[in-house]
């Protein structure tokens, strides 16, 4: 019996060594698995950590994506640049009174310059947003008092009345309806006649449309060219003329009546003589002489003062070698004493009297230039193609000013007339050596 007690008593004592080994054994192995998963979180958490720690040291290292950068140029002849708008620049105008300079461009502005600022540090400007859209072609009214704009996503005309307030700045203000969409081929230009009797857009086909300004399509035009590369309406606004895929220039008149109403368009004369398409053409403020250039590597300049009625053509002056290519565009100072001609992103300037290249600008915009023109008082050339707009001193205009009234000097008679032109000469000279001498940042 003893015995049988003391083999149970073993089996229970056994039993419970057993059972408390396997509780401490599971225990110990709750314990370690804790301590593995313990030790695993912190080593996650410590990569984590060094994972962050070197992507943060990378981005300290990695430069930032910065917006591109501005085509920089410099040259002793900038008076200035133009630099409020955030993308390429696609046109300038002048206005009228010479007050203002209009620039659209792809960031849905436009912008109204003050010329009297030109030769300042700080270039103020005032902006017209485009609603819903955006302006690839911008031109002054007459009266310095509104402009037109071409839509590039409506394909069709947008006049806004600049409205001036006590202050002296501007509201912007869209008239209340587009112009209809008239034609589906690419535009190349409008214009507003000076007369302020007739608005015109010319396409890239060989159409041009003459309308009222409300929005009337009075006539259209053929030019018969194949393609049509360049059109304008000259300064009178007697004119409208195109070149194209043909070597030579045509020229019409818009004719109206004695009480203003609109009668015709017919045929004036032709520019003929290249060997090869014209880029573009340039008139000068009185319409007595135009500027071409062609893809036959020169530029002319004609005299336009002619009785086209009787048949009579007008004159050839010069033909001067030059590098152009496609998009090249041709200037002609309002005086007609400067021809400035594109080629891609460079401009050259040429005395018009003797073809004589005065001026070479390389590199001027970071891409091909748009457009190219002379304020009105041919004191200033203006281009545009990046988002700047370079403001150049027009010097070869001041030294054929000089040459021309040294000539008026010589031949002069009246004592008065000798001592006006002796000042004026001076007056020139002045202006000359100022431009010249004036500090660049």
């Amino acid at each position: 019996m003893e015995i049988a007690a003391l083999i149970a008593l073993t089996l229970i004592i056994g039993a419970l060594l057993i059972l408390v080994a396997v509780t401490v054994g599971k225990q110990k192995g709750e314990i370690s698995e804790q301590n593995e998963q313990t030790e695993n979180l912190i080593a996650e958490e410590n990569s984590v950590k060094t994972s962050v720690s070197k992507k943060l040291k990378q981005d300290k290292q990695r430069p930032r994506k910065e917006k591109p950068q501005q085509h920089t140029f410099s040259h002793p002849l900038v008076a200035s640049s133009l630099k409020s708008h955030s993308a390429n620049v696609t046109c300038l105008d002048f206005s009228s009174n010479g007050k203002y300079l209009a620039s659209c461009a792809d960031d849905r502005t436009v912008r109204i310059w003050s010329t009297r600022d030109f030769l300042d540090r700080d270039h103020k400007c005032l902006r017209a947003n485009v609603e819903l859209d955006h302006a690839t072609l911008v031109r002054f009214s007459p009266d310095s008092r509104a402009f037109i704009t071409w839509l590039a996503n409506g394909d069709t005309i947008r006049i806004f009345k600049m409205i001036k307030k006590e202050d002296g700045s501007f509201n912007f203000k869209a008239a209340p309806e587009d112009f209809p969409q008239r034609h589906k081929a690419n535009i190349i230009n409008i214009g507003i006649a000076e007369t302020g009797k007739f608005i015109m857009s010319a396409y890239t086909d060989t159409t041009i449309l003459i309308w009222d300004l409300k929005g009337e399509v009075l006539a259209s035009i053929t030019t018969n060219q194949m393609t049509n590369s360049y059109a304008a309406i000259s300064p009178c606004g007697r004119f409208v003329a195109s070149c194209g895929f043909t070597p030579d220039v045509k020229v019409w008149e818009v004719c109206f009546g004695k009480s203003g109403e609109f009668r015709e368009v017919s045929r004036a004369f032709d520019l003929k003589g290249h060997s090869a398409g014209v880029h573009s053409f340039s008139f000068s403020n009185d319409s007595r002489r135009m500027a071409t250039v062609s893809k036959d590597g020169t530029w002319r300049l004609w005299d336009t003062d002619v009785e086209y009625k009787k048949q009579q053509d007008p004159y050839l002056l010069l033909s001067v070698p030059c590098q152009s290519s496609d998009g090249s565009l041709v200037a002609l100072s309002p005086d007609a004493r400067v021809v400035a001609v594109s080629n891609g992103c460079d401009v050259a300037m040429y005395d018009a009297a003797t073809g004589r290249l005065e001026e070479e600008f390389h590199g001027v915009h970071g891409v091909e230039i748009t457009d190219l023109r002379f304020d009105i008082n041919s004191r200033f050339l203006v281009s545009s193609g990046d988002r700047a707009i370079r403001v150049f001193h027009n010097s070869p205009g001041y030294r054929a000013a000089i040459r021309d009234m040294q000539a008026m000097l010589k031949k002069a008679q009246n004592e008065g007339m000798k001592q006006r032109l002796q000042q004026q000469i001076q007056e020139a000279q002045s202006a000359l050596d100022t431009v010249l001498a004036e500090p660049k940042d």
